[in-house]
């Protein structure tokens, strides 16, 4: 997120944050901004479609001159740029793809995928250009820049993973169109963090970098954005949870057994819910402190981890706080820490925006490697709050969960940075925007406590950050409490609590079946700046309790909704909103599928 300066001041309201022209183009009249436009299910539409886009095909059977040809090629590209945001980009795009009127729609999709690529690779060389300077950029600048150049490799990763599935042979397949959605959403999360970087006067207050990259950024996510919009429009069938009040879904996240997304195995749940303290049994590595296991810190087990596992490989991590920023990359796939319960096995560091650190370099704990693991341990950022941006943990990996843990800090202790996420017992710690990212990620049964902001402060438990109607992204907060720490207590008359604010165009939050204390101010939500996003953001909230979830003073924004049917509430379940049932069933976690 912007470091202070480029963030509104949550004691006084700031300058508008500047919004892309595109956004406010005509095209948005063609998407409904309402609930069901960002969640429709494609289910007797289809035929309407399929019939449209026949037409389209047998167009360009007719026999004619090349007058004709072209005017079959112009109407292609009118069919598939309607609903996208960048029309004008979608028109160039396509223009260039010859024999459009007889491509099928994954094709189309797959070859505007294949020009996002090749964007991406440009904007990558861009960057490179510059950092190889030897003299003229900060020490902020040169790690945004790294920060771009690393999100640019997970990028091209993204699009890849997405060809593949558009030409994979079921082509109706409902897994498929979600896992597409999701790494499109993120391959356009990664463009936006990467200018994010570059906010504030610690960065480049003098324009030295930013305007002359963001050109070429903007583009690539103009793509990724038209792509998210044509995969909307693909044949997806319904969905049907058993066990459910109420049908409707909401693409990426999946069912949930036994109290986890369906994504997580019986073993990883067995795993997963061993009793806490227990060590997991024949762990790979064990890491201790006193020099009893094969490593002393945590970076060192990771590393010795073994890359692109596709079984497995739990690291033990004794009782001890270790004091190490730790990250595990892209490589390490299907890693598992297990640690010796909360505040007990402790990974603790301290960088922030104010010492010069990016907020996604900031992370104390930063996974990148697909399929994630964590239970009983304590990840913190200890910082302080005056240092503003200081991640306690990153997440940029898909099909990533955490059991048992918690995660401490003060402005922006949780990223969950992009694809989806899981946490199930979670206790979470902070003051401003302290659960923010623009991930899929469900938090059920956990405890998000606000603790004692600096003076003149307030505490904002959430900040999403979804920059797209099509995105398939958003927080989802399901049972649990919302509370105050045992720091604000004695002074919580002194400070406001809110449940969120909008930190990009689309955020998308919701509080469903948790408890609320008094900390939480009558009107629930706070503005980011002014008017901006309260038109376009999807805020909800669904049977919570407790003497803060009144919501009869609640805001009145366009974008704001008190849910009072199972229905409505369904979207937003570990089973529809993260695919749960796809993965969770491998973690041996507990979770829970639908509505408690």
């Amino acid at each position: 997120m912007p470091p202070p300066t480029a963030r509104p001041k949550l004691t006084a309201a700031a300058a508008k944050l500047p919004l892309t022209a595109t956004f406010l183009s005509l095209s948005l009249l063609l998407l409904p901004l309402g609930f069901l436009a960002t969640h429709r299910v494609f289910s007797g539409g289809v035929a309407d479609e399929r019939h449209r886009e026949e037409r389209v095909l047998l167009a360009g059977n007719k026999d004619g001159s090349n007058a004709g040809d072209a005017d079959d090629h112009a109407a292609a590209v009118e069919w598939h740029c309607a609903g996208t945001l960048h029309r004008d980009v979608c028109a160039s795009t396509l223009a260039t793809i010859p024999n459009l009127a007889q491509k099928p729609l994954r094709d189309v999709i797959s070859e505007v995928v294949a020009r996002a690529a090749a964007a991406v690779r440009a904007s990558s060389s861009n960057c490179s250009s510059y950092l190889r300077r030897p003299r003229g950029l900060r020490v902020r600048d040169r790690l945004a820049l790294s920060d771009c150049l690393e999100l640019f490799g997970r990028t091209l990763g993204q699009l890849e993973t997405a060809a593949d599935e558009l030409s994979a042979g079921n082509r109706t397949a409902e897994e498929s169109i979600a896992g597409v959605q999701t790494v499109l959403s993120a391959a356009m999360t990664n463009q936006y963090t990467c200018l994010d970087g570059f906010a504030g006067p610690s960065a480049s207050e003098d324009g030295r970098v930013r305007p002359y990259i963001q050109g070429r950024i903007y583009h690539v996510a103009h793509l990724v954005s038209n792509s998210l919009a044509m995969v909307r429009r693909l044949p997806q069938r319904r969905r049907h949870g058993r066990g459910l009040r109420g049908r409707e879904v909401l693409e990426g996240y999946g069912r949930v057994r036994r109290g986890f997304p369906s994504w997580v195995s019986a073993g990883d749940r067995r795993r997963l819910q061993q009793d806490q303290g227990a060590p997991p049994v024949a762990p790979d590595l064990v890491v201790a402190k006193d020099g009893s296991g094969n490593f002393t810190t945590v970076g060192e087990a990771v590393a010795a981890a073994p890359n692109n596992s596709e079984v497995r490989f739990v690291i033990y991590i004794k009782a001890g706080g270790y004091f190490e920023n730790v990250e595990v990359g892209a490589d390490k796939t299907n890693l598992m820490f297990v640690g010796d319960g909360m505040w007990k096995t402790v990974i603790k560091a301290s960088r922030n925006v104010v010492d010069n650190s990016t907020t996604f370099r900031s992370a104390t704990l930063a996974v990148v490697g697909t399929g994630f693991l964590a239970r009983d341990l304590t990840v913190e950022n200890a910082a302080g709050p005056s240092k503003h941006q200081a991640v306690a943990l990153r997440v940029n990996a898909d099909l990533s969960a955490f059991y048992r843990c918690s995660f401490a800090g003060y402005q922006d202790t949780l990223y969950a940075h992009s694809l989806r996420q899981f946490y199930r017992d979670c206790d979470v710690y902070g003051t401003v925007d302290f659960v923010f990212g623009d991930a899929a990620a469900v938090l059920q049964g956990c405890s998000l406590y606000a603790r004692r902001p600096d003076p003149g402060q307030k505490n904002v438990f959430t900040a999403q950050g979804r920059e797209d109607p099509n995105q398939n992204t958003g927080i989802v907060v399901q049972g649990g409490k919302v509370a105050a720490a045992a720091d604000l207590i004695p002074v919580l008359a002194n400070f406001s609590s809110y449940l969120g604010r909008p930190w990009k165009l689309y955020s998308r939050t919701v509080f469903m079946q948790a408890k609320m204390e008094s900390l939480i101010h009558p009107r629930g939500w706070l503005e980011w700046n002014g008017s901006f996003a309260l038109d376009t953001l999807y805020y909800a909230e669904y049977m919570n309790r407790g003497p803060g979830a009144n919501t009869a003073a609640r805001v009145a924004w366009p974008g704001y909704h008190v849910l009072t049917n199972a229905t409505d509430a369904t979207n937003f379940t570990v089973l529809n909103f993260i695919q749960g049932d796809l993965w969770l069933n491998t973690t041996s976690f507990p979770y829970a599928l639908g509505l408690s």
